[in-house]
């Protein structure tokens, strides 16, 4: 089960294809730190949406989900305390027994490094780590007095200047907790970033690594530039792919074909289908648990994720 492959390799693809693809991971990204319920209502944002939401995507076939704690004094920010994601991630453990729960330090717009750090001492068992600068230009709609702790209209044009310093001292950190980093590559770029913190001991396999397709200033979402990310990936990699907005099903679909594994979620899409708005996490997961099937893949326990991924055996428990 933790055996690692080459996804782009034709002969190690068609062995598999002959012998039995690996069960498909189903990583739920629940919520998400920009948008709101100003976008979907569906989205979670309390803790305890959060971990209801989440539970429904867990019964559906979600093994890990990976979430954006929200300030529960403004709702359209992230956490920044460790108390507030140690009562996120109690409340999903409580709901989702087995789930591997993946937190985020890429936080929201305005977080400084202390805070996106916080969620570090949320005891999660996997926790994003970017691999790249994150250049961003969006208005965001305004927040009516519809929904809990309004705002204005926001216009955005910035970047979080990732570095090296900075990637390898999140790296460091989560290595002291024993916490896996799922490494955030946004373009063919983000692997010198990942060969550098390998020839520094700060990440060890099997590696999780995530490819984000179609975000703003990463790459493409093309058949040809997965193919080319997921070829020069170092050995020892399980290969998780995300799509961003329309990008989701394609994605889902080629990784899912080729071997990977898949991230969906309200955090990168809150459509269904065109036009339609999707009406929950459940029905993102649903979907990609009907794709798996359909293309001859079973769908991954949590306790066959955690050992594809040389997780321990017994999940976190929060008392």
């Amino acid at each position: 089960m933790t055996e690692t492959w080459n996804y782009a390799d034709a002969h190690a693809y068609m062995e598999r294809l002959a012998g039995g693809m690996p069960p498909v991971i189903i990583c739920l990204a629940a919520n998400g730190g920009i948008q709101g319920k100003e976008y979907c209502e569906a989205l979670p944002e309390t803790a305890a949406e959060v971990a209801d939401s989440v539970g429904e995507a867990y019964d559906a076939g979600a093994s890990m989900v990976h979430i954006h704690a929200r300030d529960p004094e403004t709702l359209w920010k992230g956490a920044t305390t460790p108390e507030i994601w140690y009562d996120a991630n109690k409340r999903l453990r409580e709901r989702c027994p087995e789930i591997i729960i993946n937190n985020t330090t890429g936080g929201d717009l305005w977080m400084d490094d202390t805070g996106r750090l916080s969620c570090l001492d949320g005891n999660p068992e996997v926790a994003s780590l970017n691999l790249a600068p994150d250049m961003s230009k969006f208005r965001l709609k305004p927040r009516g007095e519809a929904f809990t702790h309004p705002r204005p209209e926001i216009d955005f044009d910035d970047c979080t200047p990732f570095s090296y310093k900075q990637i390898s001292h999140f790296a460091r950190e989560m290595k002291e907790r024993g916490i896996k980093p799922e490494l955030e590559v946004y373009h063919p770029g983000c692997g010198w970033v990942l060969r550098d913190l390998i020839a520094r001991d700060l990440i060890e396999p099997p590696y999780w690594v995530q490819t984000v397709m179609g975000y703003q200033t990463s790459s493409w979402p093309t058949v040809d530039n997965v193919v080319h990310m997921v070829r020069e990936f170092p050995t020892g990699s399980v290969w998780l792919c995300s799509g961003i907005g329309p990008n989701q099903l394609p994605m889902t679909t080629l990784a899912t074909l080729i071997g990977g594994h898949v991230r969906v979620g309200l955090e990168d899409n809150v459509y269904y289908r065109r036009g339609e708005k999707a009406t929950s996490n459940r029905q993102l997961v649903e979907r990609a648990v009907r794709i798996a099937h359909e293309l001859n893949r079973e769908v991954a326990t949590p306790a066959q994720a955690r050992e594809m991924l040389g997780l321990p055996a017994t999940p976190t428990r929060y008392p």
